[in-house]
């Protein structure tokens, strides 16, 4: 008869955490949602898939001050600029798919304004589309513009307000605050309710970069 059967058990340990990238930025999902895709209705926004060189300008913008956000500078305050860059291209590289976005509720007119800020722009007021700079689709462009789609309204609407105020900043020239300061209000809500309510296409990834200059001068677009 075995002399183990009846023995008391011994003492159970925990399964070992796996070091990985993945495992360590768990930190970042617990508020932008699994694997960076966060939900629609929340405030934080989506980071999965946007192009690396946007994801890593941020970090860096929210570690040294550029963008205000008390947990994001105290969480990156100790990180240096290789591991932000490392965070950056893991969430670039996922492709993810997204919730569908809940029914517009502009009317008309408002539908009319957004689809020509996005698509034409104002020339008299030095705003270059929506479009030319984030894509034909709105996915974002390689290597540092973001895709403005899959965001909450609330979201699109405090970052457009920031950079009004100069709450958020970028790299000179802020071509974002020349452009955000140009808008009215009306129309940042009407570009946020009207990005917010279309879907995200598949597949989402940024588009490549273009061989055309870009429509203005922009700091954090330049290498």
């Amino acid at each position: 008869m075995c002399a183990a059967i009846g023995a008391p058990a011994g003492p159970a340990f925990a399964a070992p955490v796996p070091d990985t990238l993945a495992q360590r930025v768990q930190a970042c999902t617990a508020c932008h949602g699994p694997e960076g895709r966060a939900a629609a209705e929340g405030y934080q926004p989506r980071i999965a898939g946007k192009p690396a060189g946007y994801l890593y300008r941020q970090l860096l913008n929210f570690r040294d001050g550029r963008r205000s956000h008390a947990a994001m500078a105290t969480l990156l305050a100790p990180l240096s600029d290789a591991y932000l860059r490392d965070i950056a291209t893991h969430f670039a590289g996922l492709d993810l798919p997204y919730p569908p976005p809940a029914a517009p509720a502009l009317p008309p007119d408002a539908r009319h304004l957004a689809q020509a800020l996005l698509t034409v722009g104002d020339p008299a007021r030095r705003l270059p589309a929506c479009n030319s700079c984030h894509g034909a689709a709105m996915t974002g462009v390689q290597p540092a513009v973001p895709g403005l789609l899959g965001l909450p309204r609330d979201y699109l609407v405090g970052q457009l307000g920031a950079w009004r105020t100069g709450q958020r900043r970028a790299d000179a020239p802020d071509c974002m605050a020349h452009i955000a300061q140009a808008l009215t209000p009306q129309e940042v809500g009407v570009l946020a309710g009207w990005l917010a309510a279309q879907p995200v296409p598949t597949p989402s990834r940024p588009a490549p970069a273009p061989a055309a200059p870009w429509p203005q001068d922009c700091g954090s677009l330049r290498p």
